[in-house]
């Protein structure tokens, strides 16, 4: 049959309501709670308040971008210079008030956009109060609510199975066993399982934290800061900075007023200076702002980011696993053809087997017969899949027909089954599902099934049985009455999306549970390559390097059980890809999970919105390269910017080294590099940061950062430091100093400014509008006499001025080397 479950995303009238169950003409045994007794239950505090959010709280929000290491570093040193001023010299301070509010709004703005669409999103259970099932918010689910459940549907709560119908679910993501456990009534049920096969109802024994696996629930749904190489590697560089700098502070510190005879703040002030550009404060801000940006941008594409570094992940992966149903064809499906076959429908026609009594003389009549069968088998299923739910569309149920049994549907099983009573009272037991399953290896009518399913066209086979449905394997054996032809609708936006995969380096691998030559088929049609050669999953090796070698030169798999998906990711893994899995069955649960990045279509089953990363809420298959050119643009831009920052620490701390060795005083003030930071990293680093950007993602984010940062900080630091030594050995007298300092100023914004226009190429233009802007705010400083006063920056006569131009210009010429050389040497 189908792969995929069609577990209502609501859980309201359809799959998992109550709808179902009266229309195969079953009315609800238990009515459930009264109106009376669910307001007693939630004025005890018997309710499932387990506090599910798609994201952090405001005030989570605050003290995460307000409480952190080195705004506390930094708070203590503004702090300082507040006491002993001038206030110029604070101005550090008040960048990081403005950047980490601009960190927190820029949260809260992705917090809306997601809280917004996680309602849109979020699973109702199907609830019966008062004999009616109604969809209710998880939270409003009260002790002893009966909760029905189909296919697809995650156990919200602990409970005890109250109705069985065939019911069969799956606990390996609380156990790890992934093997399907059969309920029965009075068997109990856990929060965090989901159902694989059948349908039925429990009755909630404990709710909210007294349930087993409710954290569970509340993690799968959260949005969380979840492993990201770039935050790792972030934290990385931020621990060895802070090492880096306490003995710094108590060098320049002992330096200046020991050796140097400063007085005690002037000794202050040059340590603060040495101190704070050494942190790289606005990296870590820059790297959420980028994230929060991203989600609100795809929230607009209505593509709901459960889990923050999804976007990252989502860029580097080099493998996409697709499962074809929901995914690359749309949901719904046609009957175009039902061909009855042959002696087997004769006999049915003529009343041959149980009792079935004359049903005409002619093939028409035949057909009429089995499609009566069809119509009572789709009344026979209150949960029907997308196969059955185009029968029952094309074969409604027949007067006179009585279901005395049935056999749900199992993506492991590959068929579903019903036992009848015909209008004649006649007894007959019927499976539909995979030909190939159904039918022995060889068998002659397989031939005429892989016509239609070269064909792309999707193909049930009608049989009977004599085995009992609950007996060991009934579908052995069985009696072939028809051929089922159904008509599969392709998405439109499915070509493009992998065209764009294959044009990124991104190899498809198509993972279906499906018949392979089927699959194959309709892979060709959306111009796969590799789709004519199609494998069947159940004739891979059974050896490891056999099997994974078969994987990578192999695109399209048919006949893969949830098990064997699940191991597929897991190979691909071990041999060093980054799998991303897309799905909408519960049959992809067990991969989603495993994979490193899980997409979930909204429309598709509960559990597998519950364990992916990345949910499809328009159910666009097209979205998905948003998302990757999304991730590409973070990772990029932050690997640019942090580049910037991680230039100025490598100069700050080679500064703060040769001062030291020196013996003389250190050349800047705060002020100074406060204004450098502004205009070299600061504003351009939070434009650079949010700049379209569509360079594959790369592994390696410190080591490919620090080979560049490393080279560019030496260099810019013994600019500064030889052009302040050239000023010492010029200038004499009083306000020495400031001179030396305002050439030493003028070298390295220079340096700095030409290290920022290599991170911006590729020029467009508004990144050569923004260089220009950063040089000509400089000037604008050193040409007017009130900020000249204010940020101490004045240049005496000419020589000296063109001689720190002079070392600027050797700088950049060693940059560009440099960064030719790193290129050539240390390639990405």
């Amino acid at each position: 049959m189908t792969e995929r479950a069609r577990a209502g995303a609501g859980g309201g009238p359809g799959p998992g309501g109550g709808e179902p169950a009266r229309r195969a003409g079953r009315e609800p045994v238990n009515p459930g709670l009264t109106g009376a007794e669910v307001a007693e239950r939630v004025a005890r505090g018997e309710v499932n308040d387990v506090p599910v959010r798609s994201s952090r709280s405001t005030v989570d929000i605050v003290r995460a971008n307000v409480f952190t290491r080195f705004n506390a570093i930094i708070g203590v040193l503004f702090a300082i210079i507040l006491v002993i001023g001038p206030i110029q010299d604070g101005l550090f301070g008040f960048v990081i008030v403005a950047n980490t509010g601009i960190g927190i709004v820029q949260e809260l703005r992705a917090k809306k956009t997601l809280d917004k669409l996680a309602v849109i999103g979020e699973a109702k259970p199907a609830v019966r109060r008062d004999g009616v099932a109604r969809p209710v918010p998880t939270s409003g689910v009260v002790l002893d609510d009966v909760i029905e459940f189909g296919p697809g549907d995650k156990v919200v709560v602990d409970g005890e199975v109250l109705e069985s119908d065939g019911l069969e679910i799956d606990e390996s993501l609380l156990t790890g066993e992934a093997e399907p456990v059969v309920k029965k009534p009075g068997d109990p049920v856990m929060s965090g399982s989901f159902v694989v096969a059948g349908g039925g109802a429990f009755t909630a024994t404990k709710v909210g934290r007294e349930a087993y696996a409710a954290q569970l629930a509340e993690e799968a749904s959260r949005f969380t800061l979840v492993h990201s190489e770039l935050r790792t590697g972030i934290s990385r560089i931020l621990k060895y900075v802070t090492w880096m700098m306490v003995p710094t502070a108590i060098g320049l510190i002992l330096s200046h007023l020991l050796t140097l005879g400063l007085p005690g703040d002037a000794a202050v002030r040059r340590m603060v200076a040495g101190i704070v550009p050494m942190i790289p404060e606005g990296l870590v801000l820059l790297t959420s702002v980028a994230f929060a940006v991203g989600v609100v941008r795809l929230g607009r594409k209505q593509c709901l980011v459960q889990e923050l570094p999804a976007i990252e992940g989502l860029a580097r992966v080099d493998v996409v696993c697709l499962d074809k149903t929901g995914t690359l064809t749309e949901g719904g499906m046609d009957v175009s053809a039902l061909r009855p076959l042959g002696a087997a429908a004769a006999s049915e026609k003529d009343g041959a087997g149980d009792g079935g009594g004359a049903r005409g003389g002619d093939g028409g009549d035949a057909a009429a017969y089995l499609g009566q069968v069809l119509g009572a088998l789709g009344a026979a299923d209150p949960r029907p899949n997308a196969s059955l739910q185009a029968i029952i569309d094309a074969y409604p149920a027949p007067d006179g027909w009585r279901v005395t049994g049935a056999l749900p549907f199992s993506s492991a099983r590959k068929y579903s089954g019903a036992a009848l009573e015909g209008p004649d009272g006649a007894r007959t037991t019927w499976l539909l599902g995979a030909p190939d399953v159904l039918l022995p290896s060889g068998d002659g009518r397989l031939t005429e099934v892989d016509d239609l399913n070269a064909q792309g066209l999707r193909v049930l086979l009608l049989a009977r049985t004599a085995r009992e449905l609950d007996g060991l394997d009934p579908g052995r054996d069985v009696c072939p009455a028809a051929l089922v032809v159904l008509e599969q609708r392709l998405r439109r936006e499915a070509p493009d999306t992998l065209r764009y995969f294959a044009e990124q380096g991104v190899a498809t691998k198509i993972i279906s549970g499906d018949n392979a030559v089927s699959v194959g088929a309709v892979a060709g049609k959306l111009g796969l390559p590799g789709a004519d050669a199609a494998v069947d999953a159940r004739g891979l090796p059974a050896e490891a390097d056999a099997r994974a070698a078969a994987l990578d030169g192999t695109t399209v798999f048919g006949r893969v059980t949830p098990q064997e998906k699940r191991d597929m990711v897991g190979t691909l893994q071990v041999r060093g890809h980054t799998v991303a899995m897309t799905g909408d069955g519960v049959n992809d649960v067990l991969a989603l999970k495993d994979a490193d990045i899980g997409v979930a279509m909204g429309s598709g089953a509960e559990a597998t919105r519950a364990v992916a990363q990345i949910v499809l809420l328009d159910n666009s298959f097209a979205t998905l390269p948003s998302v990757v050119a999304e991730g590409r643009r973070v990772i990029g831009n932050i690997t640019r910017v942090a580049t910037l920052f991680l230039t100025k620490t490598v100069y700050s701390v080679l500064l703060a080294v040769l001062v030291a060795c020196w013996q003389i005083p250190y050349p800047y003030l705060p002020r100074h590099l406060t204004l450098l930071s502004t205009l070299t990293i600061g504003v351009p680093a939070f434009f650079l940061a949010l700049a379209p950007n569509t360079e594959r993602a790369r592994p390696h984010f410190v080591r490919r950062v620090m080979r560049y940062a490393i080279p560019s900080g030496l260099i810019l630091g013994v600019a500064a430091f030889v052009t302040y030594l050239l000023a010492r050995a010029y200038y004499s007298g009083p306000g020495a100093l400031s001179a030396e300092t305002s050439a030493a100023t003028l070298t390295l914004f220079l340096a700095a400014l030409w290290v920022l226009a290599i991170i911006a190429r590729p020029y467009t233009w508004w990144r050569v509008a923004l260089v220009v802007a950063m040089g000509a705010a400089f000037l604008v400083v050193l040409v007017t006499p009130s900020l000249q006063h204010f940020f101490a920056l004045r240049l005496v006569g000419t020589t000296m001025p063109w001689a720190a131009v002079a070392v600027a210009a050797v700088a950049a010429a060693l940059l560009e080397v440099s960064w030719r050389w790193v290129a050539r040497r240390f390639p990405a």
